[in-house]
């Protein structure tokens, strides 16, 4: 478990101290990002109403990568929200398998399953209450993986107090939530005969991620951002908000990426 929180304007953290989870609030109705392991709907849906908001108002669940620390929750998340599934293209096929179609983890790990009610493709937008997220497929750690991206309207972003005020008010900030960047132990960028296309599929990962604009810098771990230590920093009222992190968004993905690129000469060597 960890403390729901703002994080800004109409977008809460409502996950586990790794795993994550996000509320995005509308007037027309609530979205949730990550559903996390099969225990944890019972968090998130704890968190959503200690924030004051209602469980039962949840519209839309999406997801940032179909593995089964981020979506094993689904099926439970949905029953307690009546919420919408919403999945890339690729992944629809892991999901409603109940994570036997994962090439990397369907012989190890499986979930119930779900029926995904409405299918994501890279670069649609998703729209309730006047909130827009939009979807980008980043394929790689997942064959469907995608990176959340919206624009919130903040009066002081990371904030504890929803009345506080600062300098910020009214700021927009761009937010990437990002699905996933790493390797999994055991999967090769080449010759990978049940994702052929993985190698490829990193590549025009990081090229993406690289072309987006990013203020606020989360995804589908907190290790990847640093939530713990940003959240710290943020109660003992840190401003701007230590959310707010363009330069360790790009550290992120120059990590990443010299991971990928060292596996992928280390395989080529080995021809």
């Amino acid at each position: 478990p960890f403390p729901p929180y703002r994080i800004a304007g109409s977008l809460y953290y409502v996950g586990t101290n790794d795993i994550t989870s996000y509320l995005v609030t509308t007037p027309a109705g609530h979205i949730v990002i990550n559903a996390g392991y099969e225990e944890t709907p019972a968090l998130i849906v704890d968190s959503i109403e200690k924030l004051g908001f209602h469980a039962r108002d949840v519209k839309i669940l999406l997801n940032g990568q179909a593995h089964y620390d981020h979506v094993a929750g689904l099926a439970a998340l949905q029953k307690l929200t009546g919420a919408q599934i919403y999945s890339s293209a690729t992944e629809v096929a892991v999901l409603e398998s109940g994570g036997k179609a994962d090439f990397r983890f369907g012989n190890e790990y499986t979930y119930p399953r779900v029926k995904v009610d409405r299918v994501v493709n890279d670069g649609d937008k998703v729209t309730l209450g006047g909130v827009t997220l939009i979807a980008h497929v980043t394929g790689g750690h997942s064959v469907g993986c995608t990176t959340w991206t919206l624009a919130v309207t903040d009066t002081d972003a990371g904030a504890i107090q929803a009345n506080s005020t600062s300098r910020f008010a009214g700021k927009l900030y761009d937010v990437a939530i990002v699905g996933g960047t790493t390797i999994n132990p055991g999967v090769a960028l080449l010759h990978n005969a049940k994702y052929p296309t993985v190698s490829d599929d990193f590549a025009r990962t990081f090229r993406v991620l690289r072309s987006l604009h990013c203020d606020i810098f989360l995804g589908a771990h907190g290790g990847y951002y640093g939530m713990l230590g940003k959240y710290e920093r943020m109660k003992r009222g840190e401003r701007p908000s230590p959310f707010v992190d363009p330069d360790g968004y790009r550290a992120h993905i120059d990590a990443a990426e010299k991971r990928y690129q060292d596996q992928l000469a280390a395989e080529r060597a080995k021809k």
